[in-house]
């Protein structure tokens, strides 16, 4: 029995997810049932960005552990990431009233204002679980997650920076690293790093799109496709990658294969702006002006203010060609702006905006 547990934790704690949850999914239901084999499960899930599901394990650990807190630092992103801010606010205040001197209780707490944008409560939160922690890696990495947010990001790459002291196994904090680097466009720094990540957690989807994205921005865009291929083996149905696959297909004028990627995207986010506005792109390249100005106008439809919510993140100049310029009151609405910061990067921070904590 000990063995199989031991099997199976040794699995997570090596991002075999699948293979962590398979083998602790058959142990006797009576120790199957227990706080910390359903916690293990649920954080297998929610590496797989399985949402629902591991919100569904962590209930059940409430439910059962009603006063267990290990654990609940991941619940409690897992409520950040659906946006349930009703239940992640009873379970910020339910962890709070239970143990002040636990960081995950105000890592929780920390979740929950960070949900309600309220980024200087979640900043202080983030701090005071440091304190009653300061060896806890996962509290370093949401405070530096909250930093970059608040554009402070010499804050960020310090708490970064100690996270991967505290714990050198926190992809989490190496991926932060990367992102920051490639918001201030050093491209091989940001590379080196979330390659750091990615060995640590080879099972990656987000990590893979992330060095593809960078591979592109360093002009290397066939590996750049090599590298969001394997993105997709690995997710099928991940957005993030189909999108940037189909922006670099964009680039590289491969029209027709970046039309068919997103008519499949359009199919998993049917309501996303930035897919259309990118349909609109190629099909304004492809000289089929009308095609192009319904679908302009769909994505102006979808997101009036370019203030999109599931992708997250605007089209990126270095995605378009040397001589391409907006035309349309549309393009320029929804913004090619490199610098701008649109949500797909927020939801990539967030994605591994906590996946593990410093247990791993």
């Amino acid at each position: 029995l000990l063995r199989e547990m031991g099997k199976g934790y040794l699995a997570l704690c090596s991002y075999n997810c699948k293979e962590a949850i398979n083998i602790l999914s058959h142990l006797p239901s009576h120790h199957y049932s227990t706080g910390w084999v359903l916690c293990q499960i649920g954080r297998a899930y929610f590496e797989l960005s399985e949402y629902m599901q591991a919100e569904r394990i962590f209930s059940e650990v409430r439910r059962i552990e009603s006063f267990r807190v290990e654990g609940m630092e991941i619940y409690s992103t897992t409520l950040w990431h659906l946006q349930k801010d009703v239940a992640l606010s009873v379970l910020s205040k339910d962890l709070t009233d239970m143990d002040k001197n636990s960081p995950e209780a105000w890592c929780a707490a920390g979740n929950c204002f960070s949900l309600q944008r309220e980024h200087d409560i979640a900043i202080k939160f983030f701090q005071r679980a440091i304190q009653v922690d300061p060896n806890y890696a996962y509290a370093y990495t949401l405070l530096g997650h909250e930093f970059v947010l608040t554009e402070e990001l010499d804050k960020a790459l310090a708490c970064f920076r100690n996270a991967i002291r505290v714990n050198p196994r926190h992809y989490n904090a190496w991926y932060g690293l990367g992102m920051i680097y490639y918001k201030q466009e050093k491209f091989s720094l940001a590379e080196m790093h979330f390659q750091k990540a990615l060995d640590i957690n080879p099972q990656s989807s987000v990590l893979l799109c992330h060095i593809g994205v960078v591979q592109h921005a360093l002009k290397k865009s066939e590996k750049a496709l090599d590298t969001l291929n394997k993105a997709i083996v690995i997710d099928p149905k991940n957005p993030l990658c189909k999108f940037h696959r189909a922006s670099v297909l964009f680039a590289n004028e491969k029209y027709k294969s970046a039309l068919q990627e997103l008519e499949e995207l359009k199919q998993i986010v049917p309501k996303e702006s930035l897919v259309y506005f990118l349909i609109g792109k190629v099909y304004k390249k492809l000289g089929q002006t009308h095609l192009a100005l319904m679908n302009f106008s769909w994505a102006m439809d979808l997101d009036p203010k370019g203030a999109n919510n599931q992708i997250k993140e605007a089209i990126d100049k270095r995605y378009l060609p040397d001589d391409e310029e907006p035309i349309t009151q549309e393009e320029q609405i929804m913004g090619t702006d490199e610098s701008q910061e649109s949500s797909m990067t927020d939801a990539d921070d967030t994605q591994l905006h906590a996946a593990e904590s410093d247990e791993f």
